[in-house]
């Protein structure tokens, strides 16, 4: 074999490897619009029926990170949806009152504010009206909205800090008071700058040449069919397992999803697209939470959504672009909380 042969051979595996991915920056930013994917926003929306101002969002941090709303004073929403770890738990379903383990995977709260509706099943329009339901659901905080008034009027920074909130109501220390301050912290967790967001913006080397490999595929696979918008996914609502079912430790047959909130038929097993955005932090995967590595939950959404064997390889570059969609979310400390007086309720276990 001559030398000059070699040389063929290698320049030509060179021009292989380099052309493969031949689509240009610019025309990968169309295809991604034209599918549907968007940039984060510089700043969240606003929420519905709930001004927002300062003394309201330092309110909900407070109360986000406040254990008594919960019956046994040891579960905040924090616990599950931990802004240290994702915005989410890392459990396969969250653990609640007197160590119950919940029916599904915890979802983040990390830009949760731009998902069409809350919960796997959509059944909370709003980050309102999700915050008032774990609070009083037996298997999480087991709570009841009398109660939660009860200890937040027994401390009076808290009875100040509502006053402030909610200038001009004669009795701001309420219920849905509680869960419009949870709202106006929670809309601030958003997580802008991720390298897709800046690739979008106009900076063609925020992504690596793998993740724009990943994209690519991402969208000739079908993926960004369901998973799209702002949130990559949290806007529809589709069938989990349209093509082919997956196993049952995956798909457990007695969560029949969105079919307990309308009772419609058609709805059986159909759940709310997921978000995935930061979706690197927040293993493990699916409403079951049973798969924990991310190339494995994208070859299994390859096969039960679209139909189509996603190899390893194919997989990892998915999995790569998915990386990307991690952004930078703002330092959080840790509140100091009212200090409870003679008159605070006591801890029920």
């Amino acid at each position: 074999m001559s030398k000059s042969f070699l040389m063929l051979v290698t320049v030509a595996v060179v021009i292989a490897s380099t052309t493969a991915f031949a689509v240009t920056d610019q025309e990968l930013r169309a295809k991604a619009t034209a599918a549907g994917l968007q940039a984060l926003p510089s700043a969240p929306p606003a929420p519905a029926n709930n001004p927002m101002n300062p003394e309201k969002i330092a309110l909900g941090k407070k109360l986000f990170f406040d254990p008594r709303l919960s019956a046994s004073g040891v579960i905040s929403c924090n616990t599950c949806h931990n802004i240290g770890t994702g915005g989410d738990d890392n459990l396969p379903t969250s653990i609640g009152h007197g160590w119950q383990r919940g029916p599904r995977n915890s979802p983040t709260v990390f830009n949760a504010v731009f998902n069409k509706a809350q919960f796997w099943d959509g059944r909370a329009e709003d980050l309102k009206a999700q915050a008032k339901g774990p609070v009083q659901a037996g298997v999480e905080m087991n709570n009841k909205p009398e109660q939660v008034v009860a200890t937040l009027k027994s401390m009076p920074e808290y009875v100040q800090r509502f006053g402030r909130a909610f200038p001009n109501e004669t009795d701001p220390v309420t219920f849905d008071n509680t869960a419009k301050a949870i709202e106006a912290f929670e809309v601030t967790l958003t997580t802008p700058s991720a390298p897709f967001d800046r690739f979008m913006n106009g900076k063609d080397k925020a992504m690596t040449a793998e993740q724009k490999e990943g994209l690519e595929l991402f969208i000739q696979r079908g993926c960004a069919s369901c998973h799209n918008g702002v949130n990559i996914g949290g806007q529809a609502y589709f069938p989990f397992g349209l093509i082919k079912r997956p196993d049952a430790d995956i798909l457990p047959p007695e969560d029949k999803g969105r079919f307990q909130v309308t009772k419609a038929p058609a709805d059986e097993y159909v759940f709310r697209a997921g978000p995935l955005r930061n979706i690197a932090l927040t293993a493990p995967y699916f409403h079951s939470g049973q798969v924990w590595d991310l190339k494995q939950a994208v070859a299994i959404m390859g096969t039960a959504q679209l139909g189509v064997a996603i190899d390893d390889a194919e997989a990892g570059k998915i999995a790569t672009f998915l990386g990307s969609l991690t952004g930078k979310l703002t330092n959080i400390s840790y509140p100091m909380l009212p200090v409870e007086t003679a008159t605070t309720p006591r801890p029920q276990f």
